[in-house]
Protein backbone atom coordinates (compact mmCIF):
# COMPACT_ATOMS: atom_id res chain seq x y z
CA UNK A 1 0.00 0.00 0.00
CA UNK A 2 0.91 3.58 -0.22
CA UNK A 3 1.04 6.23 2.48
CA UNK A 4 2.38 10.04 2.38
CA UNK A 5 1.66 11.86 5.33
CA UNK A 6 2.73 15.55 6.26
CA UNK A 7 2.86 17.98 8.94
CA UNK A 8 2.38 21.43 8.68
CA UNK A 9 2.79 24.43 11.37
CA UNK A 10 -0.88 25.16 10.51
CA UNK A 11 -3.87 26.04 12.21
CA UNK A 12 -5.83 24.01 9.64
CA UNK A 13 -5.49 22.64 6.55
CA UNK A 14 -7.56 25.25 4.33
CA UNK A 15 -10.31 24.24 1.84
CA UNK A 16 -8.73 23.85 -1.57
CA UNK A 17 -5.37 23.28 0.08
CA UNK A 18 -5.34 19.65 -0.25
CA UNK A 19 -6.54 19.10 -3.74
CA UNK A 20 -3.27 21.49 -5.02
CA UNK A 21 -1.12 19.58 -3.64
CA UNK A 22 -2.58 16.57 -4.64
CA UNK A 23 -2.72 17.75 -8.37
CA UNK A 24 0.93 18.98 -8.01
CA UNK A 25 2.23 15.38 -6.54
CA UNK A 26 -0.09 13.29 -9.27
CA UNK A 27 2.28 15.23 -12.34
CA UNK A 28 5.54 14.62 -10.60
CA UNK A 29 4.70 11.21 -8.87
CA UNK A 30 2.66 8.77 -11.60
CA UNK A 31 3.13 5.81 -9.67
CA UNK A 32 1.58 7.27 -6.91
CA UNK A 33 -2.22 7.29 -5.84
CA UNK A 34 -2.27 11.15 -4.92
CA UNK A 35 -5.70 9.96 -2.13
CA UNK A 36 -3.24 8.37 -0.57
CA UNK A 37 -1.60 12.08 0.80
CA UNK A 38 -3.10 13.67 3.62
CA UNK A 39 -1.75 16.88 5.60
CA UNK A 40 -2.02 17.48 9.16
CA UNK A 41 -1.75 20.90 10.52
CA UNK A 42 -0.22 20.99 14.30
CA UNK A 43 -3.38 24.24 15.08
CA UNK A 44 -0.82 26.49 15.93
CA UNK A 45 -2.27 30.22 16.17
CA UNK A 46 0.93 32.15 14.58
CA UNK A 47 0.63 30.44 11.20
CA UNK A 48 0.45 32.31 8.32
CA UNK A 49 -3.00 33.09 6.58
CA UNK A 50 -5.00 30.79 4.22
CA UNK A 51 -8.32 32.48 3.58
CA UNK A 52 -8.85 35.70 1.72
CA UNK A 53 -11.04 38.07 3.74
CA UNK A 54 -10.96 36.79 7.17
CA UNK A 55 -8.46 39.24 8.35
CA UNK A 56 -8.00 42.72 7.30
CA UNK A 57 -4.69 42.72 6.10
CA UNK A 58 -2.10 45.53 5.11
CA UNK A 59 -1.37 45.45 1.04
CA UNK A 60 2.21 46.09 0.92
CA UNK A 61 4.69 44.59 2.54
CA UNK A 62 2.44 41.45 3.50
CA UNK A 63 2.36 37.82 1.84
CA UNK A 64 -1.14 38.00 1.10
CA UNK A 65 -3.45 35.01 1.27
CA UNK A 66 -3.18 34.13 -1.87
CA UNK A 67 0.10 34.22 -2.35
CA UNK A 68 0.42 31.80 0.56
CA UNK A 69 -1.70 29.19 -0.44
CA UNK A 70 0.39 28.97 -3.69
CA UNK A 71 3.25 28.99 -1.90
CA UNK A 72 2.45 26.12 0.40
CA UNK A 73 1.60 23.74 -1.84
CA UNK A 74 4.66 23.70 -3.72
CA UNK A 75 7.00 23.53 -0.97
CA UNK A 76 4.66 20.69 0.23
CA UNK A 77 4.68 19.30 -2.97
CA UNK A 78 8.40 19.42 -3.68
CA UNK A 79 9.13 17.44 -0.06
CA UNK A 80 5.77 14.44 -1.14
CA UNK A 81 8.29 14.13 -3.99
CA UNK A 82 12.07 13.92 -2.58
CA UNK A 83 10.76 11.51 0.36
CA UNK A 84 8.74 9.44 -2.22
CA UNK A 85 11.78 9.04 -4.40
CA UNK A 86 14.22 8.60 -1.36
CA UNK A 87 12.46 6.03 0.06
CA UNK A 88 14.09 2.24 0.79
CA UNK A 89 13.24 -0.63 2.61
CA UNK A 90 13.38 0.04 6.84
CA UNK A 91 11.82 -1.05 9.99
CA UNK A 92 9.98 0.53 12.30
CA UNK A 93 8.76 0.05 16.14
CA UNK A 94 6.05 2.32 18.65
CA UNK A 95 6.53 3.28 22.35
CA UNK A 96 4.12 5.26 24.79
CA UNK A 97 5.45 8.20 27.15
CA UNK A 98 4.02 10.55 29.23
CA UNK A 99 3.69 14.05 29.80
CA UNK A 100 1.79 17.28 31.09
CA UNK A 101 1.01 19.04 28.27
CA UNK A 102 -2.72 19.66 27.74
CA UNK A 103 -5.05 21.28 30.34
CA UNK A 104 -8.62 21.34 29.72
CA UNK A 105 -9.15 24.60 29.09
CA UNK A 106 -12.85 24.96 30.64
CA UNK A 107 -13.89 25.79 34.04
CA UNK A 108 -17.34 25.19 35.67
CA UNK A 109 -18.79 27.28 38.38
CA UNK A 110 -21.26 26.33 40.87
CA UNK A 111 -24.30 27.88 39.08
CA UNK A 112 -23.80 25.18 36.62
CA UNK A 113 -21.66 27.69 33.45
CA UNK A 114 -18.84 26.84 31.84
CA UNK A 115 -16.26 29.00 30.45
CA UNK A 116 -13.30 28.35 28.60
CA UNK A 117 -10.11 30.26 30.07
CA UNK A 118 -12.34 30.76 33.25
CA UNK A 119 -10.50 31.55 36.69
CA UNK A 120 -9.93 28.88 38.64
CA UNK A 121 -9.34 31.11 42.18
CA UNK A 122 -13.09 32.22 42.23
CA UNK A 123 -14.44 31.42 45.30
CA UNK A 124 -17.31 30.22 42.77
CA UNK A 125 -15.31 27.65 40.83
CA UNK A 126 -16.21 23.83 41.15
CA UNK A 127 -14.01 21.58 38.39
CA UNK A 128 -12.56 21.73 35.58
CA UNK A 129 -14.93 20.43 33.13
CA UNK A 130 -13.47 17.29 31.42
CA UNK A 131 -10.83 14.79 30.61
CA UNK A 132 -7.15 15.38 30.00
CA UNK A 133 -4.65 12.77 28.14
CA UNK A 134 -1.25 12.85 28.46
CA UNK A 135 -0.13 10.06 26.61
CA UNK A 136 2.48 10.53 24.18
CA UNK A 137 2.59 7.91 21.64
CA UNK A 138 5.60 7.83 18.94
CA UNK A 139 6.15 5.83 15.84
CA UNK A 140 9.92 5.28 15.32
CA UNK A 141 11.50 4.41 11.66
CA UNK A 142 14.89 2.94 11.14
CA UNK A 143 17.17 2.56 7.83
CA UNK A 144 18.56 -0.62 7.26
CA UNK A 145 21.81 -0.01 8.85
CA UNK A 146 19.18 0.81 12.07
CA UNK A 147 20.38 4.39 12.20
CA UNK A 148 17.17 6.37 13.20
CA UNK A 149 15.64 8.55 10.31
CA UNK A 150 12.50 9.40 11.35
CA UNK A 151 9.70 10.10 14.23
CA UNK A 152 5.53 10.74 14.58
CA UNK A 153 5.09 12.28 17.60
CA UNK A 154 1.14 12.61 18.77
CA UNK A 155 -0.20 14.57 21.71
CA UNK A 156 -3.81 15.39 22.65
CA UNK A 157 -2.76 19.24 22.50
CA UNK A 158 -2.93 22.07 20.11
CA UNK A 159 0.61 23.97 19.88
CA UNK A 160 -0.37 26.86 21.15
CA UNK A 161 1.59 28.28 24.29
CA UNK A 162 2.47 31.61 22.62
CA UNK A 163 -0.53 32.17 20.28
CA UNK A 164 -1.26 35.78 20.15
CA UNK A 165 2.31 37.28 18.93
CA UNK A 166 2.08 38.73 16.22
CA UNK A 167 5.35 36.57 14.30
CA UNK A 168 5.52 33.39 12.67
CA UNK A 169 5.52 30.84 14.78
CA UNK A 170 5.88 26.71 15.25
CA UNK A 171 5.03 27.36 19.49
CA UNK A 172 6.39 24.55 21.31
CA UNK A 173 7.46 21.91 18.22
CA UNK A 174 10.21 24.34 17.73
CA UNK A 175 12.16 23.72 20.82
CA UNK A 176 10.98 19.88 21.00
CA UNK A 177 12.59 19.49 17.48
CA UNK A 178 15.53 21.17 18.10
CA UNK A 179 16.57 19.18 21.16
CA UNK A 180 15.87 15.97 19.49
CA UNK A 181 17.98 17.08 16.33
CA UNK A 182 20.84 18.23 18.72
CA UNK A 183 20.68 14.59 19.59
CA UNK A 184 19.75 12.52 16.83
CA UNK A 185 21.26 14.31 13.90
CA UNK A 186 19.51 17.34 11.73
CA UNK A 187 18.27 14.86 9.47
CA UNK A 188 16.27 13.55 11.76
CA UNK A 189 12.68 13.57 9.99
CA UNK A 190 10.03 14.71 12.88
CA UNK A 191 6.17 14.58 12.23
CA UNK A 192 3.83 16.60 15.10
CA UNK A 193 0.26 15.35 15.29
CA UNK A 194 -2.28 17.32 17.37
CA UNK A 195 -4.72 14.24 18.84
CA UNK A 196 -8.24 15.29 19.60
CA UNK A 197 -7.74 17.76 21.69
CA UNK A 198 -10.62 20.92 20.93
CA UNK A 199 -11.45 21.31 24.75
CA UNK A 200 -7.04 21.24 25.66
CA UNK A 201 -4.64 24.17 25.74
CA UNK A 202 -1.26 23.96 26.88
CA UNK A 203 -2.04 27.41 29.11
CA UNK A 204 -1.78 26.82 32.30
CA UNK A 205 -5.30 26.35 34.05
CA UNK A 206 -4.23 25.61 37.56
CA UNK A 207 -1.45 25.56 40.26
CA UNK A 208 -0.32 28.89 38.06
CA UNK A 209 2.00 30.03 40.78
CA UNK A 210 3.54 26.69 41.73
CA UNK A 211 4.36 26.17 38.07
CA UNK A 212 5.63 29.45 37.28
CA UNK A 213 7.57 29.03 40.60
CA UNK A 214 9.42 25.73 39.46
CA UNK A 215 10.08 26.79 35.49
CA UNK A 216 12.00 30.16 36.80
CA UNK A 217 13.64 28.23 39.34
CA UNK A 218 14.78 25.41 36.21
CA UNK A 219 15.58 28.82 33.95
CA UNK A 220 13.33 27.97 31.33
CA UNK A 221 10.61 29.91 29.50
CA UNK A 222 7.34 28.14 28.75
CA UNK A 223 8.10 26.74 25.41
CA UNK A 224 11.04 25.07 26.66
CA UNK A 225 9.40 23.82 29.74
CA UNK A 226 6.64 22.08 27.63
CA UNK A 227 9.33 20.62 25.28
CA UNK A 228 11.76 19.54 28.26
CA UNK A 229 8.42 17.07 29.22
CA UNK A 230 7.73 16.09 25.13
CA UNK A 231 11.19 15.04 24.88
CA UNK A 232 11.25 13.47 28.40
CA UNK A 233 8.26 11.48 27.11
CA UNK A 234 9.97 10.48 23.50
CA UNK A 235 12.88 9.50 25.26
CA UNK A 236 10.43 7.05 27.56
CA UNK A 237 9.08 5.99 24.55
CA UNK A 238 12.47 5.32 22.59
CA UNK A 239 13.04 2.94 25.59
CA UNK A 240 10.88 0.80 24.76
CA UNK A 241 10.45 0.96 21.10
CA UNK A 242 14.29 0.24 20.25
CA UNK A 243 13.85 -3.44 21.68
CA UNK A 244 11.36 -4.40 19.16
CA UNK A 245 12.55 -3.17 15.74
CA UNK A 246 9.85 -4.67 13.18
CA UNK A 247 10.71 -5.00 9.85
CA UNK A 248 7.38 -7.47 8.85
CA UNK A 249 4.16 -5.64 9.42
CA UNK A 250 0.85 -5.35 7.87
CA UNK A 251 0.33 -1.90 6.35
CA UNK A 252 -2.67 -0.66 4.86
CA UNK A 253 -4.22 2.59 3.95
CA UNK A 254 -7.79 3.25 3.50
CA UNK A 255 -9.54 6.39 2.33
CA UNK A 256 -13.16 6.91 2.01
CA UNK A 257 -15.38 10.00 1.72
CA UNK A 258 -18.15 9.82 4.26
CA UNK A 259 -21.33 11.95 5.30
CA UNK A 260 -21.92 13.67 8.49
CA UNK A 261 -25.03 14.97 10.03
CA UNK A 262 -24.64 18.80 11.36
CA UNK A 263 -25.40 20.02 14.12
CA UNK A 264 -28.72 22.21 14.36
CA UNK A 265 -28.75 25.61 15.35
CA UNK A 266 -30.97 26.26 17.76
CA UNK A 267 -33.17 29.81 17.57
CA UNK A 268 -31.67 31.34 20.88
CA UNK A 269 -28.35 30.56 19.25
CA UNK A 270 -29.35 32.56 15.56
CA UNK A 271 -30.40 35.42 17.66
CA UNK A 272 -27.18 35.49 19.81
CA UNK A 273 -25.11 35.11 16.94
CA UNK A 274 -27.09 38.42 14.63
CA UNK A 275 -26.67 40.30 18.24
CA UNK A 276 -22.62 39.63 18.16
CA UNK A 277 -22.56 39.71 14.82
CA UNK A 278 -23.67 43.49 15.03
CA UNK A 279 -21.38 44.11 17.68
CA UNK A 280 -18.48 42.34 16.18
CA UNK A 281 -18.92 43.66 12.69
CA UNK A 282 -18.38 47.70 12.77
CA UNK A 283 -14.71 47.11 13.98
CA UNK A 284 -11.94 45.98 11.51
CA UNK A 285 -9.99 44.42 14.56
CA UNK A 286 -13.24 41.77 14.78
CA UNK A 287 -14.14 41.23 12.19
CA UNK A 288 -13.02 37.59 11.75
CA UNK A 289 -14.45 37.00 15.02
CA UNK A 290 -17.95 38.28 13.33
CA UNK A 291 -17.48 36.17 10.36
CA UNK A 292 -17.79 33.10 12.56
CA UNK A 293 -21.26 34.41 14.09
CA UNK A 294 -22.80 35.03 10.30
CA UNK A 295 -21.50 31.40 8.89
CA UNK A 296 -23.36 30.39 11.99
CA UNK A 297 -25.94 32.55 10.65
CA UNK A 298 -25.86 31.43 7.28
CA UNK A 299 -26.48 27.67 8.44
CA UNK A 300 -29.42 28.25 10.13
CA UNK A 301 -31.14 29.80 6.98
CA UNK A 302 -29.63 26.93 5.44
CA UNK A 303 -31.47 24.71 8.08
CA UNK A 304 -35.18 26.55 7.76
CA UNK A 305 -34.97 26.61 4.08
CA UNK A 306 -34.51 22.81 4.38
CA UNK A 307 -31.36 23.04 2.27
CA UNK A 308 -29.10 21.78 5.01
CA UNK A 309 -26.72 19.30 3.29
CA UNK A 310 -24.38 16.61 5.36
CA UNK A 311 -21.16 17.25 5.90
CA UNK A 312 -18.43 15.57 3.18
CA UNK A 313 -15.13 14.21 4.98
CA UNK A 314 -12.28 12.28 3.81
CA UNK A 315 -11.35 9.80 6.55
CA UNK A 316 -7.79 8.10 6.33
CA UNK A 317 -7.29 5.18 8.35
CA UNK A 318 -3.65 3.25 8.43
CA UNK A 319 -2.76 0.27 9.94
CA UNK A 320 1.16 -0.36 10.31
CA UNK A 321 1.09 -3.40 12.54
CA UNK A 322 -0.62 -3.09 16.34
CA UNK A 323 -0.56 0.84 15.24
CA UNK A 324 -3.91 2.74 13.69
CA UNK A 325 -3.85 6.22 12.86
CA UNK A 326 -7.00 7.89 11.70
CA UNK A 327 -7.42 11.04 10.60
CA UNK A 328 -10.37 14.15 11.29
CA UNK A 329 -10.70 17.60 10.18
CA UNK A 330 -12.17 18.42 13.38
CA UNK A 331 -11.49 20.15 16.64
CA UNK A 332 -12.89 16.92 18.50
CA UNK A 333 -13.04 17.07 22.14
CA UNK A 334 -10.58 14.90 23.79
Amino acid sequence: DQAIMVSCDLVAIREGILEMVREKVQKRLPDFDPRKLFLNATHTHTAPVMVPGKYTLPEENVTQPEEYRVFLADRVADIAERAWKSREPGAVGWGLGHAVVAQNRRTVYANGTAQMYGSTGREDFREIEGYEDHGVEVLFFWNREEKLIATAINIACPSQEVEGISKVSADFWHPVRKKLKETHGEDLVILTWAGASGDQSPHLMYRKAAEERMRKLRGLDRLDEVARRVVGAWNEAYEGAVQEIQTDLVFSHEVKDIELPVRLVTDEEFKNAETKYKELSTDTKTLWKALWHQRVMDRYELQQAGKMKPYQMELHVLRLGDIAIATNPFELFT
